[in-house]
């Protein structure tokens, strides 16, 4: 079948008008934040050279931080903003999703806007300015009659690059909660659907070139004094703007907000939450893609309703427990703990998805190694890959204390591209995860783990404070609790993994109830 003739292309065009809507606002309202704070300090600084190139500089620094940094660096400022705020004057606000979002990008785009404002004033034939003055001008007549009309095409180049920057960054608000294009491009990278990675990629890229040309016909009109260009420019991004809104208007704003985190796992639960709460006519949606950390504050806060967590990554992450406790009185103490920010714990799905060191079956039949204990004598030797956050997680600190690991060589990336990494020898180990269906796949073993350095990691439903109370939301979900086992699960992983239309979270999700919803 042609990649063009493939239907998930119909499935991610029904994600166009939320996914380009969220994204359109937020990248605008992010230029517009930094057009506001970047043209002041352009036209203030332009005849001071310390201040600006102190402004410059800093700008300039912006600039050097990776944008997903930057992005998940606001998260954490505002949250602590925010517990401040309601301490002091009882106002409280989202650190979730658009705010960081909009404020990290504003950064982003200042360093265009300000370099071309400077410039364009600056470059302006100071006999224009002496002429002003010498008609009776003051000093702020000349500057916006005289100064900013003839800056305003180069300043308008700057504006133009800025929305590019932008709206390219936008992608990477996904994980701090912001829907956007970027949605498609984590999401499918995740699954393996790389019809979604395309379509994401071309979305965006379709978008910064709309809004680059409107900007240009802005500009021409600008820099040729004709009102024509510059007025369909500007009716073209009114129009855009307006044309994202219409798909929220009729949207209830009452919808329960079913998180996932980054994995395809977490994809198809999500999916299937959202599946039961809509079979029993309670609106929902999935905001997919959330980093560990954020998505339990976003859930604590209230600005998700519900997901699936593992008791392993509580204990070590939330509670900063190293501690390891039977499973009955590991998921005890951790319901009394997660009680005290009035978040419930309403059960078990029925299966564990730990982290686990895992390598070929071969080459560890090879070697004799059956245990962790028996790799640490060949770890300085070997390499070992994991995902983004494994390295710096409470797990693998215990994992080098209860063994004395030592590695060759430590390489992170992608979790689905790990196990095709090990499996073609690329590398010799990773930390993999005990319900992953990729481990079958690639004849793959998981290495015991005889001192019991990773604590337990069963798949727990936890509910916001706000829904504690919510008996119509519990009684949809509690057919789920105890009915998912390891086996199923790791199916369900399996096909997750597939690059075809039956690997889409949504029909996996659907299967997986097929399996467990008569147990």
């Amino acid at each position: 079948m042609s990649l063009f003739a493939d239907p998930r292309w119909g499935e991610a065009l029904s994600h166009l008008p939320d996914y380009l809507g969220n994204h359109v606002r937020v990248s605008l309202a992010a230029l517009a934040l930094g057009l506001a704070i970047s043209l002041p300090l352009a036209i203030l600084t332009r005849n001071r050279p310390a201040p600006r190139a102190v402004l410059l500089a800093l700008a300039s620094i912006v600039q050097t931080v990776p944008g997903l940094a930057l992005l998940a660096l606001f998260y954490p400022l505002l949250l602590l903003a925010a517990l401040v705020t309601l301490a002091w004057f009882g106002i409280s606000f989202s650190a979730f999703g658009f705010l960081p979002a909009m404020l990290a990008l504003a950064l982003y785009s200042m360093l265009p806007v300000l370099r071309n404002g400077i410039t364009g004033l600056n470059g302006i034939d100071p006999a224009l300015i002496e002429a002003a003055k010498g008609v009776g001008m003051t000093a702020r007549q000349s500057l916006i009659m005289v100064e900013l009309p003839l800056a305003l095409p180069v300043m308008m180049a700057g504006i133009r690059t800025a929305a590019v920057w932008v709206i390219g960054t936008a992608t990477l608000s996904t994980p701090i909660g912001q829907t956007s294009l970027g949605n498609y491009i984590f999401a499918g990278l995740q699954t393996q659907n790389w019809v979604f990675v395309l379509f994401g990629c071309f979305a965006s890229a379709l978008l910064a070139l709309a809004v680059d040309q409107l900007l240009g016909l802005i500009e021409s009109g600008l820099r040729h004094r004709s009102r024509l260009p510059a007025a369909l420019g500007g009716i073209g991004i009114a129009a855009l703007v307006l044309a994202t809104l219409v798909p929220t208007m009729g949207r209830s704003s009452q919808s329960y907000v079913v998180g996932a985190k980054t994995f395809a796992e977490q994809y198809v639960l999500s999916a299937l939450l959202r599946d039961r709460l809509q079979a029993a006519a309670l609106p929902a949606t999935a905001r997919s893609g959330l980093g560990s950390s954020v998505i339990f504050e976003a859930l604590k806060a209230g600005d998700i309703d519900l997901y699936v967590d593992y008791s392993g990554t509580l204990w070590a992450n939330q509670l900063h427990r190293t501690d390891i406790m039977p499973r009955a009185e590991l998921l005890a103490e951790l319901k009394t703990a997660l009680a005290k920010d009035h978040i419930t714990l309403l059960g078990e799905l029925g299966f564990e998805n730990a982290y686990a060191l895992v390598m070929p079956k071969k080459r560890a039949e090879a070697l004799g190694i059956r245990t962790i204990a028996d790799l640490a004598a060949h770890a300085p030797t070997l390499s070992i890959a994991g995902d983004y956050e494994f390295f710096s997680r409470p797990e693998w600190a215990a994992l080098q204390k209860s063994y004395g690991l030592s590695f060759r060589a430590q390489r992170q990336m992608q979790p689905d591209f790990m196990y095709a990494a090990v499996a073609s020898g690329e590398v010799d180990v990773i930390a993999g995860y005990t319900s992953d269906g990729l481990i079958a796949k690639y004849d793959l073993v998981v290495l015991d783990d005889p001192r019991h350095a990773i604590p337990p990691y069963d798949a727990i439903l936890l509910l916001a404070p706000k829904r504690a109370g919510d008996e119509r939301l519990q009684a949809a979900l509690k057919p789920l609790l105890g009915k998912i086992d390891i086996a199923t699960m790791r199916e369900a992983n399996l096909r997750a993994s597939g690059n075809d239309a039956n690997s889409s979270p949504d029909v996996v999700a659907r299967w997986l109830w097929e399996k467990v919803g008569n147990r």
